[in-house]
């Protein structure tokens, strides 16, 4: 017995000194590929990429993973016992491997079939979470106590709890205990329940077996699991802990629901963000904040919606979106019947459950079941084309029948339920109105023409049926809206607002036209002599191709490349009077905001600040600074953003600002006389605008501005149709901006541009643009360059005038002309 005594002790100890050799050979092979422990203090966490409207709205969030770091003094005592109760009770009694926690674990699994606390140390998830990957081999595992061993000699609990609760994954994209907070119930970790706050300590084991959305069941038997161990640990007490396990499971999904709707501006900021960042713009946790307002932003997305159902009510009903089954109606399963139709941009899809005479019953998705009166049906008359509708409707039978599938709108919801919910219990509105999906689109832009700075922006009826942002990418023809470009190179050139040119037929046998051109006035008719000024607000085709003319097409191109307008893609021929050249909302934005600021150069930008995760400004958009000569100098010896940006860009003189201050004048009497008129509603004296309607009403435009804002509307199908007659630029454009405006200057004060010097303001004959004659008859005040006053007339037939013909046949004082 001795013997065999003495031999297994000295078996004993060869065994030990065997496995102390083997381990520390493990360790000696492992260690040199180890990272080093405080390379966890520098790891970027992946935090997504956010974008915000200048007053600090939420627009859209980027990044496969959603995560808010948090501090460990932000952690409630009673989260963090949570999570110590489900995953490391001896956390901070133990060297980053628990023996005791590996012995439970294993007796778990004996005795139950299952381990539920686990067998690996907070310090060990930490490890395997930053620096390992999750192979399930002895090689990782042996490297994970390693360095878990490392960490509790190099970092301090505090340090290694708070990575944790930083790193840990939680399901639905929440990486980290503050973003699974708000995944879960919409509020910061600091708020929750007791028992929220174990339903979350339940996820790290198995973040989607024990998830309270896919698997309530399950996660609630883990929760009241977690709530009986802090009981046991003493934690809480017994009150506590019966008040937690009774509680109902409150988790529901809290997406990163956005204050203010900007997809096409959301999906602009994250191309140019991933182009200057790459791919760690999605995961470096930048904040982008862009030089929109909110409410001029939310202003522009329904004024564009409005005047585009506007349009479509205009050209009648085109049926129902799709026709369900009798045995679908049967089965009363209406969910399924609109499952295959999306919601657009307040626009939901609803299927007609019954017909009376006064109204129609309608299952609406998100609402559930709801009326539709018969006069919210009555613009419904049957498409026949653009230019034919059908019978007006006398009841709702002659429009909608059972199981139509149609699009309905006019349900205020706060917080519209998702896909296949049930509908709302709450008492709500249950009345609905008839509408459709518009086909035809459009877009607005509005820019601050001191900087460039877009102040809004949408490019189509909703970004979720159409990606296709119209606005930056829809090459149109601007028609007319092109005009006032044209005029600006005539004032340069030597053109007043007095100079003649006759309004009379013309025909071209053009080489570069390849056909005869006959071109026309809208009206059909001709005017003969006509004032530029008059010319411009009654939008005179003849005359513009003959002013082209006199200034030469090389001239005018050369000029409008000047201004800083794309002429790539304009015709050399005297079409291009008429604005047959492509340019795109954004470019006539930008033209007309040159027109609006006084002539300086400035280019359209919207991000206006770029910080990173730890709030430091990586970039921003250079001061713009206007300059009329030596604009070189404006950058000399300023200080250069470290991402390699100019702090100041300057917007150098492009057109001479008297010009332009006389094409205001002319251009504000296309609102107060001619094709604008509609414009009047906003009761300013301060906007200037230009309507623009292409061949067939294919394209129509509305431009116009004050001194501190300009935007622009295009309306028009994708692929380019007529639109139908009576379609022009005043009736389906014109309002969409006019909506927008009104919202958009709301508040505030006037702003016309300043009078500049070397203007003289000249009373003139209104038949012949020469400065008035005693007799002349009908006068009017006209606004010069000094150096293109007309000439005086007579001194002693001036002398005889007694002021007795002082009238102006346009109507406009020169006071109110300026």
């Amino acid at each position: 017995m001795r013997k065999l005594t003495h031999s297994l002790f000295w078996c004993f100890l060869a065994g030990l000194a065997l496995g102390a050799m083997t381990l520390s050979s493990f360790y000696l092979y492992l260690r040199p590929g180890l990272p080093d422990v405080e390379q966890i203090l520098d790891i970027q966490l992946q935090t997504p990429l956010r974008i915000y409207s200048s007053d600090n709205r939420l627009i859209a969030e980027f990044g496969e993973k959603r995560r808010e770091p948090v501090t460990i003094d932000q952690i409630p005592e009673l989260q963090l016992q949570a999570f110590l109760a489900a995953e490391d009770a001896r956390f901070y009694e133990h060297s980053g491997v628990d023996i005791k926690g590996l012995v439970r674990a294993a007796w778990e699994l004996v005795s139950t079939g299952s381990i539920r606390s686990g067998g690996s140390t907070i310090t060990m998830q930490v490890a395997k979470n930053y620096f390992l990957t999750r192979d399930r081999t002895f090689i990782r595992k042996f490297n994970e106590i390693l360095l878990a061993l490392q960490m509790e000699q190099e970092l301090s609990k505090s340090t290694i709890i708070e990575l944790y609760f930083n790193k840990i994954y939680l399901g639905n994209r929440a990486y980290g205990l503050q973003a699974a907070a708000e995944v879960y119930y919409g509020q910061p970790v600091r708020e929750l329940t007791l028992a929220q706050m174990a339903m979350l300590a339940g996820l790290p084991k198995a973040p989607s077996a024990y998830n309270p959305l896919a698997n309530p069941e399950r996660a609630l038997i883990r929760r009241n699991w977690i709530l009986q161990r802090m009981h046991d640990l003493e934690y809480i007490g017994q009150a506590a802990h019966e008040l937690a396990s009774d509680a109902p499971v409150t988790a529901r999904y809290h997406g990163a629901e956005s204050a203010l709707e900007a997809d096409y501006l959301a999906e602009m900021t994250r191309t140019w963000m991933v182009e200057r960042f790459g791919d760690q713009a999605y995961t470096d946790g930048y904040e982008v904040s862009l030089t929109i307002d909110s409410t001029r932003q939310s202003t522009a997305n329904q004024a564009l919606r409005n005047g585009l159902k506007a349009y479509d009510r205009r050209h009648g009903y085109r049926g129902p979106v799709a026709q369900a089954s009798e045995s679908d109606m049967a089965s009363g399963d209406f969910q399924s019947i609109l499952a295959p139709h999306e919601s657009y941009a307040g626009l939901y899809p609803a299927v007609v459950t019954g017909v009376s005479d006064a109204a129609a019953r309608v299952y609406a998705d998100t609402i559930g079941p709801a009326t539709m009166a018969f006069d919210t049906m009555t613009w419904a008359r049957p498409f026949r084309s653009r230019n034919r509708l059908g019978p007006t409707p006398e009841s709702p039978a002659d429009v909608v029948s059972v199981g139509d599938v149609v699009y309905v709108e006019g349900i205020p919801m706060a917080s519209p339920l998702s896909r296949g919910a049930a509908p709302s219990e709450t008492p709500g509105p249950t009345s609905v109105r008839l509408s459709q999906v518009p086909e035809v689109q459009g877009a607005l832009v509005s820019l601050d023409p001191h900087t460039g700075g877009i102040q809004s922006l949408t490019g189509g009826f909703s970004f979720s049926q159409s990606k296709y942002n119209r606005a930056t990418q829809a090459r149109r023809q601007p028609g007319s809206n092109f005009k006032p470009f044209l005029y600006l190179a005539a004032l340069e050139h030597g053109k007043t607002p007095a100079t003649l040119i006759n309004d009379a037929p013309i025909v071209f046998d053009d080489i570069d036209l390849e056909t005869t051109w006959r071109p026309q006035n809208a009206s059909g008719e001709f005017y003969g002599p006509t004032r530029l000024r008059k010319a411009l607000y009654r939008s005179r085709n003849l005359v513009s191709i003959r002013l082209l003319r006199e200034l030469g097409i090389d001239n005018t191109v050369e000029y409008l490349g000047q201004l800083g307008i794309d002429t790539s893609q304009m015709s050399r021929d005297l079409s291009l009077a008429l604005g047959s050249g492509t340019l795109t909302p954004m470019e006539i934005a930008r033209g007309f905001a040159v027109i609006a600021n006084g002539g300086y150069n400035v280019s359209p930008y919207f991000v206006q600040t770029v910080r990173n995760s730890d709030g430091d400004v990586v970039y921003e958009a250079p001061a713009v600074v206007t300059c009329d000569d030596n604009c070189e100098q404006l950058t000399e010896g300023r200080p250069t953003p470290a991402v390699g940006f100019p702090a100041i860009q300057p917007a150098p003189r492009v057109a001479d600002e008297r010009s332009v201050y006389i094409l205001h004048s002319m251009m504000k009497d296309v609102v107060r006389l001619g094709t604008g008129r509609r414009a009047r509603a906003l009761g300013r004296d301060d906007i200037a605008g230009k309507t623009g309607t292409t061949n067939q009403q294919r394209d129509a435009w509305f431009s116009g501005f004050n001194h501190n804002l300009a935007a622009s509307a295009w309306v028009g199908f994708d692929q380019p149709q007529p639109m139908g007659r009576g379609e022009y630029g005043a009736t389906a454009a014109l309002p969409v901006w006019a909506d927008y405006m009104e919202v958009a200057l709301a508040g505030t004060e006037p702003a016309n541009m300043p009078r500049p010097n070397g203007l003289v303001t000249v009373k003139i004959d209104a038949e012949t643009g020469k400065r008035a004659r005693p007799d002349s008859k009908n006068t009017l005040f006209e606004i010069f360059r000094t150096e293109n006053a007309p000439e005086p007339v007579d001194i002693d037939a001036t002398a005889s005038n007694d002021g007795s013909n002082d009238s102006n046949s346009d109507g406009q004082m020169p006071q109110q002309l300026f």
